[in-house]
C-alpha cells in the first residue's frame, strides 16, 4: 500500500572552514526539494583552537509519497478512455492521491481492428501486467459491455491474475467499475454487476458510488449513462461521445474512490 515519508535528522562533525560550502551546496540543490534544507550551526566553545570543529545539524525533508489509484481500462473506440481520463482528474484532485492510467493488452489482431475501424491506441498510456496491480492502493476498472458482461479483453486480463489470486495479493484492495454500452438496456448495471465476481474471488472490496453524485443521478431530461455501480457512457452506434454529465460522474467516481481509500488508511 502507499508509503509516507518524514524528516530524517542526522548529525555529523563538519569542519567550520567548509560549513559555508555545505550551505551553498544545499542552496544549489533547492530545485530538487520542496523546501531549503535547514542548517543549524553551533558555535565552537570559547577558547578553542582554530582547528576546532562545530556541530552542524542537517535535517532533510523527504516528500510524502502519494497514494496511487490505478485506472485500468479497455477501450476500443475511445468512450471508456474518455471516462478514464476524466476519472484521473477526480483522483488527482484529492490531496495526497495520484491517478495512474493503464490499458489492458489488446487480444484482437491489427487487421481485425482495422476492419472494425478502431482508432489507434494512445501511446502515452502504457499497458499493464497483472503483477503490477499489487502496487496500487485502489483500482478502478473500465470496460465496454459484451452481452451484459465485460469485454473479452478485460476478462482475459482478469484471467491472467491467477498467481495473484493464489497468493491473495489483492485481498483487501478497494476496487470499482465504470462501463460503456450501446443502448439503455445494454448493460449499464449488469456489466458492472457481473464483474463483481472477479473482485470477490480476489477478496477485494467493491466500492460502488451509490447515489453520492446527488441530483445528477436523478437527471432524466438528457441521455446519461452511469448507475449506482459506477460511471457509464452510452456509445450508441459509436459516434456519440460522452456528455458533460457522464464525464462529471466519472470525475466524481475518481474523487469518491480516493476519499474511500483515504478513510481506510486513516482507520
Amino acid at each position: 500500500m502507499g508509503k509516507g515519508g518524514g524528516c530524517v535528522p542526522s548529525k555529523k562533525k563538519v569542519p567550520s572552514s567548509i560549513a559555508a560550502e555545505a550551505t551553498d551546496d544545499a542552496r544549489a540543490h533547492d530545485g530538487e526539494r520542496s523546501a531549503p534544507i535547514p542548517i543549524e550551526e553551533d558555535q565552537p566553545p570559547i577558547g578553542s583552537s582554530g582547528n576546532a570543529t562545530s556541530e552542524v545539524s542537517v535535517s532533510v525533508s523527504h516528500p510524502v509519497e502519494k497514494l496511487k489509484i490505478f485506472i485500468v481500462f479497455y477501450s476500443m473506440y475511445g468512450h471508456v478512455e474518455s471516462l478514464a481520463k476524466r476519472m484521473k482528474k477526480g483522483v488527482d484532485g484529492v490531496d495526497g492521491f495520484e491517478g495512474i492510467l493503464y490499458r489492458v493488452p489488446e487480444t484482437l489482431p491489427a487487421e481485425v481492428l482495422n476492419q472494425m475501424k478502431a482508432p489507434p491506441k494512445d501511446p502515452s498510456i502504457p499497458e499493464i501486467s497483472a503483477a503490477e496491480l499489487v502496487a496500487a492502493d485502489g483500482i478502478l476498472f473500465g470496460f465496454p459491455t459484451r452481452f451484459g458482461c465485460m469485454a473479452a479483453q478485460m476478462k482475459a486480463f482478469f484471467d491472467s491474475t491467477g498467481q495473484l489470486w493464489k497468493e491473495q495479493k489483492l485481498a483487501g484492495k478497494p476496487g470499482g467499475f465504470f462501463v460503456s454500452t450501446g443502448t439503455q438496456g445494454g448493460g449499464q448495471e449488469t456489466t458492472a454487476w457481473t464483474a463483481i465476481t472477479q473482485l470477490a474471488h480476489h477478496g477485494m472490496l467493491f466500492v460502488p458510488i451509490g447515489y453520492t453524485f446527488g441530483a445528477g443521478m436523478f437527471k432524466i431530461d438528457t441521455i446519461r449513462g452511469g448507475s449506482p455501480y459506477g460511471a457509464g457512457v452510452f456509445a450508441g452506434d459509436g459516434s456519440r461521445q460522452p456528455s458533460e454529465t457522464e464525464l462529471a460522474l466519472a470525475e466524481h467516481q475518481g474523487k469518491y474512490m480516493a476519499a474511500t481509500v483515504k478513510k481506510l488508511f486513516q482507520a
